[in-house]
This record gives structure tokens, sequence and C-alpha cells, in this order.
């Protein structure tokens, strides 16, 4: 599996990549960040599917249609938020294998991830980009083939192309 890191905006990517994953909320209806970007970008059609799913837990991930995105699906995966969760490390592990297992389920071989939890949740960066780098590396896939972090901003690339060598 390759991993490689970009710079750029998760929603711009194209239709090569067949998943994006959305750092989300409980609640899974948006917000900020990333996850206000991704429903912006998608439509309205994905609030009313996410309003189906029933929330999601901190450490899991839920999938949905992408929409007017060019990718196939939305993993959605709710990080911890650092200074409130009682295991921030193992949930924010959790956050990366249960999207890499939905990806893997779905038959997925390109997907791409943002840097989970490191906005208002404030997980701290080096830390988070250590296990996201360190779970990638780990997981055993039967079909992805690439997986991408996408940085979007200098600060967040220049640490995880670090991590990654």
């Amino acid at each position: 599996m390759i991993v490689e890191v970009i710079l750029g905006d998760i929603t711009k990517l194209g239709s090569e990549v067949e998943a994006i994953v959305n750092a989300a909320n409980e609640d899974l209806l948006g917000g900020g960040g990333v996850d206000g970007a991704i429903h912006r970008a998608a439509g309205p059609e994905l609030l009313k599917e996410c309003c189906t799913l029933g929330g999601c837990e901190p450490g899991d991930a839920k999938v949905s249609k992408a929409y007017n995105l060019k990718q196939k699906y939305i993993i959605h995966t709710v990080g911890p938020r650092y200074y409130s969760n009682p295991n921030p490390a193992e949930t924010l592990r959790s956050c990366y294998q249960k999207s890499l297992q939905i990806a893997d389920k779905l038959g997925v071989k390109t997907i791409a991830f943002p840097s989970i939890s490191t906005g208002v949740f404030r997980y701290p960066l080096e830390e988070a980009s250590s296990i996201a780098i360190n779970t990638i590396k780990q997981y055993k896939s039967k079909n992805i083939e690439t997986v991408i972090i996408c940085a979007f901003d200098e600060k967040t690339y220049k640490v995880y192309l670090d991590k990654l060598r």
C-alpha cells in the first residue's frame, strides 16, 4: 500500500480517489472545518442521508454517498476531543482503522484522509500525525492500494511529510 501526503483541499480531489474521509461531529450534520467544507461541496443530499445514519460515536465510522463530489463515498469518522476524551490516542487510532475497514469492504482502491481531530478538537498535530501514519502503515488491506493524507495547510503538510519519512 502506498501512503502519500499532499497539500490541498480534500473536496477538490478527483474521481481517482474513490472515498474521502470526513472528520465529522457526532451528529454527522455538518459543522466547521473539513466537515463543513465536505457538506457544502457534496450538497444538501448529504445532509439528508446523514440524518438517517443515527449519528456516530468517537472512534467509529459510517459511510454515505458523495453526491456532488467526484468520489463514490464519504466515510464519516468522529475523532476525539483531545482534552475531554479519556483515551484520545486509542480513539484516534480507531478512526483510521474503522475508516480503512469500511473502504476495504467497499472495494475502494484509493482513499484520502484529512488530519483528524487536529482542528477544533485540539489534538496536538505531532502526536496525531504519528498515530495516523503508523495506523495506516500497519493496516493490512485486501483492496486499498493508495492512502492519501490531504493536508489543508503548509504546517500540517510538513508535519505529516516528516512523519511519513
